[in-house]
């Protein structure tokens, strides 16, 4: 699909959400599962594949995979198995475009959430191995002024405001409490969020606007997948 096709989200997708939220059951499900794909599972596919090729302009390292089942959305099925809650859907449609070395959602990646009152662009490493958080970690602590570049990124603060990411409550064992990006070394993701109103979703307008915070996401994204040892 060419990136000129994509003309906004429907509006049905939001109240289709909405009416999840309010009937989150198999029986309901089924009865409106071809609404489900007119709205939603049409709409977000389509806009996997108008964003490829803009996707492409930032990095040819992660993909925009549009099918139904393993590409880059999300499943609406949630893993119930060991979860107290034991709602079957999700109440809220995302894509992950994930660098093409990743397996899961947890590798690096750019996001797009899409949920009534929590719609948002991201982009980053979401609770990450172990092992993956540790050489991001350290090269923070061997290349200080390369993630002092990031973090003071005007780009990057004006599209985002900082990078964020859940934080343990002290620095990790190995590394300095006194480190001057120590509250960084504290994270177990490395994230950028940037909040979207539904008006501008509903838009042709999103899918650039949607590029261009991505593009101010690039150095987080080159700061992470050179850590990890991935190209960007």
């Amino acid at each position: 699909m060419s990136n000129t096709v994509f003309t906004g989200f429907p509006k049905d997708l939001f109240r289709f959400l909405d009416d999840l939220s309010e009937n989150n059951n198999r029986e309901w499900f089924n009865a409106n599962k071809d609404r489900y794909h007119e709205s939603v599972v049409d709409p977000m596919t389509g806009f996997i594949s108008a964003m490829g090729e803009r996707l492409n302009k930032i990095s040819g390292s992660f993909i925009a995979d549009p099918r139904i089942n393993g590409g880059s959305m999300f499943r609406i099925y949630r893993d119930m198995r060991f979860s107290k809650d034991k709602r079957p859907y999700k109440e809220n449609v995302g894509c992950q475009f994930r660098h093409v070395a990743g397996k899961n959602a947890h590798a690096p990646g750019f996001y797009v959430h899409l949920q009534p009152g929590n719609a948002f662009i991201g982009a980053g490493v979401w609770k990450p191995s172990n092992p993956v958080l540790d050489k991001i970690r350290k090269a923070i602590v061997e290349k200080p002024e390369r993630w002092a570049k990031v973090v003071n990124n005007k780009n990057l603060i004006k599209t985002f405001g900082q990078v964020e990411g859940e934080q343990l409550k002290r620095p990790p064992r190995g590394y300095d409490a006194n480190h001057l990006f120590v509250e960084d070394l504290k994270r177990k993701s490395f994230f950028l969020k940037r909040p979207l109103k539904p008006s501008l979703i509903l838009k042709p307008e999103f899918i650039k606007e949607t590029e261009k915070t991505f593009m101010g996401a690039k150095p987080l994204m080159e700061f992470v997948t050179s850590a990890i040892g991935l190209s960007f």
